[in-house]
Protein backbone atom coordinates (compact mmCIF):
# COMPACT_ATOMS: atom_id res chain seq x y z
CA UNK A 1 0.00 0.00 0.00
CA UNK A 2 1.51 3.60 -1.28
CA UNK A 3 1.79 6.15 1.87
CA UNK A 4 -0.31 8.98 2.03
CA UNK A 5 1.31 11.88 0.10
CA UNK A 6 0.85 14.37 2.93
CA UNK A 7 2.21 14.44 6.47
CA UNK A 8 -1.35 14.85 7.92
CA UNK A 9 -2.36 11.43 5.66
CA UNK A 10 0.79 9.68 6.72
CA UNK A 11 0.03 10.82 10.67
CA UNK A 12 -3.74 9.40 10.48
CA UNK A 13 -3.12 6.24 9.11
CA UNK A 14 -0.47 5.83 11.93
CA UNK A 15 -3.29 6.50 14.16
CA UNK A 16 -5.33 3.72 12.32
CA UNK A 17 -2.63 1.29 12.90
CA UNK A 18 -1.50 1.86 16.70
CA UNK A 19 -5.30 1.85 17.49
CA UNK A 20 -5.84 -1.38 15.50
CA UNK A 21 -2.71 -2.82 17.95
CA UNK A 22 -4.62 -1.64 20.65
CA UNK A 23 -7.87 -3.15 19.75
CA UNK A 24 -5.89 -6.77 18.66
CA UNK A 25 -4.48 -6.21 22.03
CA UNK A 26 -7.53 -6.56 24.19
CA UNK A 27 -9.09 -9.08 21.71
CA UNK A 28 -6.69 -11.67 22.85
CA UNK A 29 -7.27 -10.89 26.49
CA UNK A 30 -10.70 -11.17 26.21
CA UNK A 31 -10.46 -14.02 24.15
CA UNK A 32 -8.13 -15.76 26.94
CA UNK A 33 -10.54 -14.64 29.63
CA UNK A 34 -13.58 -16.54 27.88
CA UNK A 35 -15.23 -13.18 27.14
CA UNK A 36 -15.08 -12.20 23.35
CA UNK A 37 -15.76 -8.49 22.80
CA UNK A 38 -15.60 -7.70 26.57
CA UNK A 39 -13.32 -5.01 26.89
CA UNK A 40 -15.22 -2.80 23.84
CA UNK A 41 -18.92 -3.22 25.55
CA UNK A 42 -17.55 -2.11 28.79
CA UNK A 43 -15.60 1.04 27.67
CA UNK A 44 -18.60 1.73 25.41
CA UNK A 45 -20.91 1.38 27.99
CA UNK A 46 -19.19 3.86 29.95
CA UNK A 47 -19.29 6.44 27.24
CA UNK A 48 -22.62 6.18 26.65
CA UNK A 49 -23.35 5.93 30.68
CA UNK A 50 -25.60 2.84 29.99
CA UNK A 51 -25.66 -0.24 32.69
CA UNK A 52 -28.03 -2.56 30.67
CA UNK A 53 -25.82 -5.05 28.90
CA UNK A 54 -28.88 -5.38 26.15
CA UNK A 55 -26.88 -2.16 24.39
CA UNK A 56 -23.39 -4.36 24.18
CA UNK A 57 -23.22 -3.83 20.29
CA UNK A 58 -24.31 -0.32 20.82
CA UNK A 59 -21.37 0.04 23.36
CA UNK A 60 -18.77 -1.71 21.17
CA UNK A 61 -19.77 0.39 17.84
CA UNK A 62 -19.58 3.68 20.38
CA UNK A 63 -16.16 3.09 21.83
CA UNK A 64 -14.71 1.97 18.24
CA UNK A 65 -15.70 4.97 16.72
CA UNK A 66 -14.31 6.94 19.41
CA UNK A 67 -11.27 5.05 19.91
CA UNK A 68 -10.25 5.18 16.27
CA UNK A 69 -11.13 9.11 15.99
CA UNK A 70 -9.21 9.52 18.89
CA UNK A 71 -5.83 7.64 17.64
CA UNK A 72 -5.93 9.92 14.17
CA UNK A 73 -6.10 12.50 16.28
CA UNK A 74 -3.13 11.71 18.14
CA UNK A 75 -1.01 10.43 14.78
CA UNK A 76 -1.67 13.63 13.15
CA UNK A 77 -0.15 15.51 16.43
CA UNK A 78 2.71 13.56 16.83
CA UNK A 79 3.73 13.36 12.96
CA UNK A 80 3.48 17.42 13.00
CA UNK A 81 5.44 17.55 15.57
CA UNK A 82 8.12 15.19 14.91
CA UNK A 83 8.11 17.08 11.23
CA UNK A 84 8.62 20.31 13.37
CA UNK A 85 11.17 19.03 15.23
CA UNK A 86 12.98 17.21 12.68
CA UNK A 87 13.38 13.74 14.90
CA UNK A 88 13.15 10.64 13.40
CA UNK A 89 11.03 8.20 14.97
CA UNK A 90 12.27 5.27 17.14
CA UNK A 91 11.30 3.26 19.79
CA UNK A 92 12.37 4.82 22.53
CA UNK A 93 9.96 8.02 21.47
CA UNK A 94 7.49 4.92 21.25
CA UNK A 95 7.65 3.43 24.54
CA UNK A 96 7.51 7.40 26.04
CA UNK A 97 4.23 7.93 23.61
CA UNK A 98 2.30 4.65 25.25
CA UNK A 99 2.94 5.91 29.08
CA UNK A 100 1.50 9.40 27.67
CA UNK A 101 -1.48 7.14 26.12
CA UNK A 102 -1.49 5.60 29.25
CA UNK A 103 -2.06 8.58 31.44
CA UNK A 104 -4.83 10.16 28.37
CA UNK A 105 -6.29 7.23 29.00
CA UNK A 106 -6.92 7.64 32.90
CA UNK A 107 -7.21 10.69 32.90
CA UNK A 108 -9.68 10.87 30.17
CA UNK A 109 -11.81 8.31 31.37
CA UNK A 110 -12.39 9.73 34.81
CA UNK A 111 -13.32 13.22 33.51
CA UNK A 112 -15.56 11.95 30.62
CA UNK A 113 -17.14 8.84 32.55
CA UNK A 114 -15.76 9.52 35.98
CA UNK A 115 -15.32 5.72 35.92
CA UNK A 116 -11.23 4.26 36.37
CA UNK A 117 -11.38 2.17 33.46
CA UNK A 118 -7.40 1.57 33.94
CA UNK A 119 -8.63 -0.12 37.52
CA UNK A 120 -11.53 -2.31 36.11
CA UNK A 121 -9.43 -3.41 33.00
CA UNK A 122 -6.11 -4.03 34.95
CA UNK A 123 -3.36 -1.08 34.67
CA UNK A 124 -0.52 -3.61 33.66
CA UNK A 125 -2.65 -4.69 30.73
CA UNK A 126 -3.61 -1.14 29.48
CA UNK A 127 -0.15 0.40 30.21
CA UNK A 128 1.45 -2.76 27.98
CA UNK A 129 -1.45 -1.94 25.43
CA UNK A 130 -0.78 1.58 25.06
CA UNK A 131 2.91 1.19 24.74
CA UNK A 132 2.28 -1.39 21.73
CA UNK A 133 0.38 1.39 20.23
CA UNK A 134 3.24 3.87 20.83
CA UNK A 135 5.59 1.61 19.11
CA UNK A 136 3.38 0.93 16.42
CA UNK A 137 2.61 4.24 15.44
CA UNK A 138 6.13 5.74 15.58
CA UNK A 139 7.35 2.21 13.30
CA UNK A 140 5.10 3.39 10.97
CA UNK A 141 5.58 6.93 10.74
CA UNK A 142 9.33 5.96 10.11
CA UNK A 143 8.68 3.01 7.60
CA UNK A 144 6.32 6.04 5.48
CA UNK A 145 8.85 8.71 5.66
CA UNK A 146 11.56 6.38 4.70
CA UNK A 147 13.67 6.66 7.54
CA UNK A 148 15.75 3.74 9.11
CA UNK A 149 13.93 2.74 12.77
CA UNK A 150 16.47 4.41 14.82
CA UNK A 151 18.35 2.41 17.72
CA UNK A 152 18.37 3.82 21.53
CA UNK A 153 21.88 5.02 21.33
CA UNK A 154 21.96 6.30 18.17
CA UNK A 155 18.96 8.48 18.44
CA UNK A 156 20.30 9.88 21.54
CA UNK A 157 23.65 11.43 19.83
CA UNK A 158 21.49 12.68 17.44
CA UNK A 159 18.95 14.83 18.99
CA UNK A 160 20.29 16.81 22.16
CA UNK A 161 17.09 18.61 23.01
CA UNK A 162 15.54 14.87 23.11
CA UNK A 163 18.68 13.80 25.24
CA UNK A 164 18.48 16.81 27.74
CA UNK A 165 14.92 16.31 28.12
CA UNK A 166 14.79 12.49 28.87
CA UNK A 167 17.82 13.16 31.51
CA UNK A 168 15.90 16.57 32.78
CA UNK A 169 12.66 14.39 33.49
CA UNK A 170 14.55 11.55 35.05
CA UNK A 171 16.53 14.13 37.13
CA UNK A 172 12.97 15.11 38.45
CA UNK A 173 11.38 11.87 39.21
CA UNK A 174 14.53 10.85 41.48
CA UNK A 175 14.70 13.97 43.53
CA UNK A 176 10.46 13.45 44.01
CA UNK A 177 11.07 10.08 44.86
CA UNK A 178 14.00 10.08 47.42
CA UNK A 179 12.14 12.70 49.11
CA UNK A 180 9.33 10.84 49.65
CA UNK A 181 11.23 8.43 50.45
CA UNK A 182 12.71 10.33 53.25
CA UNK A 183 9.05 11.59 54.07
CA UNK A 184 8.46 7.94 54.55
CA UNK A 185 11.19 6.50 56.62
CA UNK A 186 11.16 9.50 58.97
CA UNK A 187 6.95 8.91 59.42
CA UNK A 188 8.44 5.05 59.80
CA UNK A 189 6.26 4.74 57.04
CA UNK A 190 8.70 3.44 54.03
CA UNK A 191 7.24 3.43 50.55
CA UNK A 192 3.77 4.80 52.14
CA UNK A 193 3.75 7.41 49.31
CA UNK A 194 3.74 5.34 46.42
CA UNK A 195 1.78 3.02 47.53
CA UNK A 196 -0.80 5.23 48.35
CA UNK A 197 -0.86 7.19 45.26
CA UNK A 198 -0.40 3.40 43.23
CA UNK A 199 -3.53 2.34 45.47
CA UNK A 200 -5.67 5.19 44.59
CA UNK A 201 -4.54 4.93 40.83
CA UNK A 202 -4.71 1.62 40.31
CA UNK A 203 -7.21 0.17 42.99
CA UNK A 204 -9.93 2.85 43.81
CA UNK A 205 -8.21 3.40 47.44
CA UNK A 206 -10.41 5.79 49.60
CA UNK A 207 -8.67 6.07 52.62
CA UNK A 208 -5.87 5.31 54.33
CA UNK A 209 -6.59 2.02 55.40
CA UNK A 210 -7.48 0.82 52.03
CA UNK A 211 -3.62 1.37 51.09
CA UNK A 212 -1.99 -1.78 49.66
CA UNK A 213 1.61 -1.39 50.78
CA UNK A 214 3.17 -3.87 47.99
CA UNK A 215 5.28 -4.23 45.24
CA UNK A 216 3.50 -4.80 42.61
CA UNK A 217 1.67 -1.44 43.24
CA UNK A 218 4.98 0.53 44.21
CA UNK A 219 6.73 -0.40 41.17
CA UNK A 220 3.35 0.27 38.74
CA UNK A 221 3.16 4.00 40.56
CA UNK A 222 6.87 4.80 40.50
CA UNK A 223 6.83 3.28 36.52
CA UNK A 224 3.68 5.88 35.88
CA UNK A 225 5.96 8.47 37.53
CA UNK A 226 9.14 7.99 35.69
CA UNK A 227 6.82 8.58 32.76
CA UNK A 228 5.32 11.95 33.91
CA UNK A 229 8.78 13.56 34.31
CA UNK A 230 10.14 12.19 31.21
CA UNK A 231 7.01 14.01 29.21
CA UNK A 232 7.54 16.93 31.75
CA UNK A 233 11.77 16.98 31.22
CA UNK A 234 10.92 16.98 27.25
CA UNK A 235 8.96 19.82 27.39
CA UNK A 236 11.06 21.52 29.94
CA UNK A 237 14.06 20.77 27.30
CA UNK A 238 11.99 22.37 23.97
CA UNK A 239 11.20 25.21 25.74
CA UNK A 240 14.98 25.72 26.71
CA UNK A 241 15.52 24.90 23.30
CA UNK A 242 13.14 27.21 21.68
CA UNK A 243 14.29 30.37 23.94
CA UNK A 244 18.21 29.63 22.84
CA UNK A 245 17.29 30.11 19.19
CA UNK A 246 14.19 32.65 19.15
CA UNK A 247 14.10 34.97 22.62
CA UNK A 248 14.63 34.55 26.11
CA UNK A 249 11.24 35.68 26.99
CA UNK A 250 9.90 32.11 25.71
CA UNK A 251 11.22 31.43 29.27
CA UNK A 252 8.74 33.79 30.71
CA UNK A 253 6.36 30.72 29.88
CA UNK A 254 8.06 28.24 31.30
CA UNK A 255 7.81 29.93 34.33
CA UNK A 256 4.21 30.03 33.92
CA UNK A 257 3.79 26.92 32.76
CA UNK A 258 5.37 25.49 36.27
CA UNK A 259 3.41 27.24 38.44
CA UNK A 260 0.21 26.59 36.53
CA UNK A 261 1.97 22.70 36.73
CA UNK A 262 2.29 23.26 40.64
CA UNK A 263 -1.58 24.49 40.91
CA UNK A 264 -2.72 22.01 38.75
CA UNK A 265 -0.85 18.68 39.97
CA UNK A 266 -2.38 19.48 43.83
CA UNK A 267 -5.58 20.44 42.75
CA UNK A 268 -6.12 17.19 40.65
CA UNK A 269 -4.92 15.18 43.60
CA UNK A 270 -7.41 17.00 45.77
CA UNK A 271 -10.38 16.89 43.59
CA UNK A 272 -9.73 13.18 42.53
CA UNK A 273 -8.45 11.80 45.79
CA UNK A 274 -8.78 14.19 48.80
CA UNK A 275 -8.08 11.89 51.25
CA UNK A 276 -4.32 11.99 49.62
CA UNK A 277 -4.16 15.71 50.63
CA UNK A 278 -4.63 15.19 53.61
CA UNK A 279 -2.87 12.44 54.11
CA UNK A 280 0.56 13.44 52.51
CA UNK A 281 -0.38 17.24 53.51
CA UNK A 282 0.13 19.45 50.69
CA UNK A 283 3.13 21.10 51.74
CA UNK A 284 4.98 17.66 50.97
CA UNK A 285 3.85 17.28 47.53
CA UNK A 286 4.39 21.64 46.88
CA UNK A 287 7.86 20.88 48.02
CA UNK A 288 8.72 17.97 46.08
CA UNK A 289 7.70 19.99 43.14
CA UNK A 290 9.85 23.16 43.82
CA UNK A 291 12.96 20.92 44.41
CA UNK A 292 12.20 18.61 41.16
CA UNK A 293 12.24 22.14 39.72
CA UNK A 294 15.11 23.46 40.86
CA UNK A 295 17.04 20.64 39.92
CA UNK A 296 15.28 19.97 36.53
CA UNK A 297 16.29 23.77 36.08
CA UNK A 298 19.87 23.48 37.32
CA UNK A 299 21.01 20.47 35.23
CA UNK A 300 19.33 22.61 32.13
CA UNK A 301 21.41 25.49 33.59
CA UNK A 302 24.27 24.38 32.73
CA UNK A 303 23.98 22.52 29.41
CA UNK A 304 22.84 25.75 28.49
CA UNK A 305 25.49 28.84 29.80
CA UNK A 306 25.30 31.04 26.88
CA UNK A 307 21.39 31.33 27.35
CA UNK A 308 21.82 32.08 31.38
CA UNK A 309 24.33 34.21 30.26
CA UNK A 310 21.90 36.46 28.21
CA UNK A 311 19.35 36.40 30.63
CA UNK A 312 21.57 37.62 33.70
CA UNK A 313 23.12 40.54 31.02
CA UNK A 314 19.76 41.74 29.26
CA UNK A 315 16.92 43.01 29.97
CA UNK A 316 14.13 40.67 29.29
CA UNK A 317 11.99 43.13 28.90
CA UNK A 318 13.64 45.74 26.80
CA UNK A 319 14.08 42.96 25.15
CA UNK A 320 10.42 41.85 24.41
CA UNK A 321 10.12 45.65 23.27
CA UNK A 322 12.09 45.66 21.20
CA UNK A 323 10.84 42.40 19.21
CA UNK A 324 7.27 43.53 18.94
CA UNK A 325 8.15 47.26 17.80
Amino acid sequence: MKAPATRTGRGALAGILAATTLVLWFLVLDLMSGHFGRTPEFLGRQMLGIDSEHFGALGIGVYTIVHYAAFIVVGIVVAWISGKLEVVPGALLGIVLGFALFELMFYGSLIVTGVNVVRELGWPMVLVGNILAGLVMFAALAAMDHVEFLGWQHFLEEHRTIREGLITGMIGAVVVALWFMLIDFISGRPFFTPAALGSALFMGANSMDTVQVTAPVVLGYTLLHVAAFIITGLVAAAIVAAAEETTEVVLLGAVLLFFVFEVFSIGMIAMLWGWLVKTLSWWSIAVANILAALAMGSYLALRHKRLVYDLTHHDLEEEFAHENS
